[in-house]
């Protein structure tokens, strides 16, 4: 026995074999969706300041990256963090009490994004901010950064359906934070080639992961309202869905654990 021990030891041991990242999303190969991204960066009027948990660098399904390289690098900035701003985010003080800053946060402040000016209305490009995390961290980091407050607070409102399908969302209105960026775009820029480009990659995305074994997601909202959630509610919640017709818009921060993740609603 002790000898075939010792055969065995002195086998070669192979090597763990790792597959290769593509060197701008970091992604295995097979699974890179920079074929999809624009041939030359995007370079709109208003620029993105996404304010990100740190926790969400550790989610392999991400949509800021896709930002980031889409559009040229001073019209995308990323600041990581819980609490904005601090010493560390050098300029985000100055974004942020600039009159041309809007906040995408569905507070009870919040005013549908189409009542505003679009650029070629006022001549004044925006500051456009989101907030990159869970529903749960981004109503924490939203609490614990008073300036954001006092920003002018937009947010989607409309019919558009998420196409981040391998994710569960929080209510049939939400969106990935590029999905979120991308209209945002659109509308202010008063040019749908934002929406269009910035979501090619996305799109990629998802149609290799449903290739390869991925499935379609339902809407928290939705599972809860067809009995197919398989988490218990509270009362509240229940009370709310059954009075609230399909048109109507849920408060999600009443979804307690509801994911924002890049979902803004």
């Amino acid at each position: 026995m002790q000898s075939a021990w010792e055969g065995l030891s002195e086998l070669p041991v192979e090597p763990s074999t790792r597959r290769e990242l593509c060197q701008r999303c970091r992604r295995p190969g097979t699974v890179c969706w920079c074929s999809k991204l624009p041939q030359e960066r995007l370079e709109p009027n208003c620029r993105l300041v996404i304010l990100q948990h740190p926790a969400e660098e550790r989610r392999r399904l991400r949509t800021a990256p896709m930002l980031s390289l889409a559009l040229i690098e001073d019209k995308c900035t990323i600041y990581k963090g819980k609490k904005f701003p601090t010493n560390d985010h050098t300029g985000l003080h100055d974004i942020l009490t600039s009159p041309n800053t809007l906040l995408l946060y569905p507070s009870k402040s919040s005013v549908d994004i189409k009542t505003i000016d679009t650029v070629k209305q006022t001549d004044s490009p925006y500051n456009i901010v989101l907030i990159d995390g869970t529903w749960p961290q981004a109503k924490a980091m939203y609490a614990s950064s008073p300036l954001l407050h006092k920003l002018r607070q937009v947010k989607l409102i409309g019919t558009v359906v998420s196409h981040y399908v391998i994710r569960t969302q929080p209510t049939e209105g939400c969106l990935s934070t590029l999905e979120t960026a991308a209209e945002a775009l659109a509308y202010l820029e008063d040019d749908s080639y934002f929406r269009e480009k910035l979501l090619e990659p996305l799109h990629a995305l998802c149609d290799f992961q449903l290739q390869n074994g991925a499935v379609t997601h339902q809407s928290k909202e939705f599972r809860i309202k067809n009995n197919t959630y398989p988490k218990s509610i509270g009362k509240r919640l229940s009370r709310l869905l059954r009075t609230t017709e399909p048109k109507d818009e849920i408060d999600v921060s009443k979804i307690t654990d509801a994911t924002y993740i890049d979902e803004q609603c």
